[in-house]
């Protein structure tokens, strides 16, 4: 039975409430204003190199190149940031995904610098000097200016509400999922003011768990409206999310944001299948998008198999002091086993043995039984919690998991991977959750990008497969790396 809300088109008069009504906020979060921060932070932190970098050098000695030459690195540096389009806004701004970037662009500015000064102007003996010193200084200073920029604007969307108003044409299952998306994660900096949809959505009875309407986002009519509701809302961003809507309307949909200067993000025909390395190619003058292939049985991936091996190896090594004194606190704490190990799924559905240090005394008659919240993952504290003090520690520390550097040796896991599943719940998700069983077409994971981003414990399955999924299609080394670097920092908070 097919279940269906009445469409509503809403009076379209006053906006509501803006979350950031400064605007101050609202210009430096909107393009020009937007870029120019970016602009303002990279020019006082590379002026600052240059002239921390030329004092440490002491340009005022005849062998240094002239003053004003070195301070041809900033502008340099600006053109080469632009030229590499790290001036473009984006959702999310990660500064691990920008490090190497910018690394790689100070080194291109110096050595560009560098060169100009040598041809055109000097070749004193200390020009190499004092160019690397200013190179040095740049690295520190703009890197250090670079993620003070995401700190803040972090900050600002998640403690100040400095949230862009945005639009969404659509009123599927995917548009209600991105509209989820924007209300949990302020980082994005979208906050969903209407929904514009020519048809109502349709749910059929198994998934219809809830009023579509119970994100309180308003519909305002169909797309033909969206000039309209842009006045009304004072929307500053436009998602189309419309699985049915025609290339026609949406040409129409997307001109009419751009002619009131507003950015329109479109979802792709295909996105289950549309990666990060996705790009746009032309066929004389019609745009084609290319989807590169991620082979899970490529050489790629046999590498990183044997470099995880090797390095686990290396990582008991180092850690054995503290590995074996977890071992004997784990031993004194209950009787029972040292090590705790559990059937999971890994990769291609074959299941192995999953290593813990045992955390929890051994269970008894009054311990009472625990069923799952609905819609939420396996995992964290199941029923009563029986966990020794030693436990606690390991647990919110995630030290209880290093015993997995043993099954990463053995071959079994890989450092960076969907988490595993005990088989009972991996058929039962297989069946519901869409995508589920794509997880398995790589080695389960020490660590993951699911869990860098928060869904550790009894957290969406659903959200689970989605990170890790996109996790397997965007895969590559400086990925894992990241994931690796976020996995550290998460290490350092003290976690359920």
């Amino acid at each position: 039975m097919a279940l269906q809300t009445s469409p509503t088109t809403i009076p379209i008069s006053e906006p509501p409430g803006d979350a950031a009504p400064s605007a101050f906020l609202r210009s430096i979060r909107r393009d020009p204003g937007h870029s120019i921060v970016t602009v303002v932070v990279d020019v006082l932190a590379a002026s600052a190199a240059v002239a921390l970098g030329s004092l440490w050098a002491d340009a005022t000695q005849d062998q240094h190149p002239p003053l004003w030459s070195v301070w041809l690195f900033v502008p340099t540096m600006i053109m080469t940031f632009a030229l590499q389009q790290m001036y473009r806004k984006q959702l999310r701004r990660n500064f691990l995904d920008e490090l190497p970037r910018v690394q790689t662009t100070l080194a291109v500015a110096a050595v560009l610098t560098l060169g100009f000064i040598v041809t055109f102007l000097t070749q004193a003996s200390q020009t190499g000097v004092t160019t690397t010193k200013v190179w040095a200084c740049a690295v520190v200073l703009v890197t250090g200016g670079r993620f003070a920029r995401v700190v803040i604007q972090r900050n600002l969307r998640i403690r100040h509400g400095s949230l862009a108003p945005t639009l969404v044409v659509g009123d599927g299952l995917i548009a209600h999922q991105l509209i989820q998306r924007m209300r949990d994660m302020p980082e994005y900096g979208l906050r969903p003011v209407g929904i514009l949809a020519a048809t109502p959505l349709r749910l059929t009875a198994d998934v219809a768990t809830e009023e579509p309407d119970s994100y309180g986002v308003p519909r305002l009519g169909p797309p033909q409206a969206i000039a309209d509701a842009i006045a009304a809302t004072h929307a500053e961003e436009v998602v189309v999310a419309a699985e049915d809507i025609d290339d026609a309307e949406l040409a129409r949909v997307v001109r009419a944001a751009h002619r009131r200067g507003i950015r329109a993000w479109v979802l792709p025909r295909a996105h289950d299948a549309v990666g990060a390395r996705a790009r746009i190619d032309h066929l004389g003058g019609v745009p084609l998008l290319i989807l590169p292939r991620v082979n899970p049985r490529s050489w790629q991936f046999a590498v990183k198999h044997t470099v995880d091996r090797v390095a686990a190896t290396l990582g008991l090594l180092l850690i054995s002091p503290l590995f074996l004194t977890l071992m004997l606190l784990v031993k004194l704490s209950s009787p029972g086993p040292i090590f705790f190990s559990q059937d999971r799924v890994g990769r291609n559905g074959k299941v192995f043995g999953c290593l813990k240090f045992r955390s929890m005394r051994p269970p008894t008659e009054a311990d009472a039984a625990f069923e799952l919240t609905a819609g939420a993952a396996p995992g964290g504290i199941e029923g009563v919690d029986r966990r020794t003090k030693i436990g606690r520690i390991m647990r919110s520390t995630s030290m209880d998991e290093l015993p997995q550097l043993i099954n990463v040796a053995l071959g079994d896991m890989s450092l960076v991977g969907p988490r595993p599943e005990r088989p009972e719940f991996v058929e039962l998700f297989d069946m519901q959750i869409r995508r589920y069983g794509e997880r398995h077409r790589v080695k389960a994971g020490v660590t993951g990008w699911a869990q860098v981003h928060g869904l550790r414990g009894q957290t969406s399955i659903a959200d689970r497969a989605e990170w890790d999924n996109y996790y397997i299609e965007n895969w590559s080394v400086l990925l894992d790396l990241k994931i690796l670097a976020l996995t550290v920092l998460t290490f350092l908070h003290r976690a359920e």
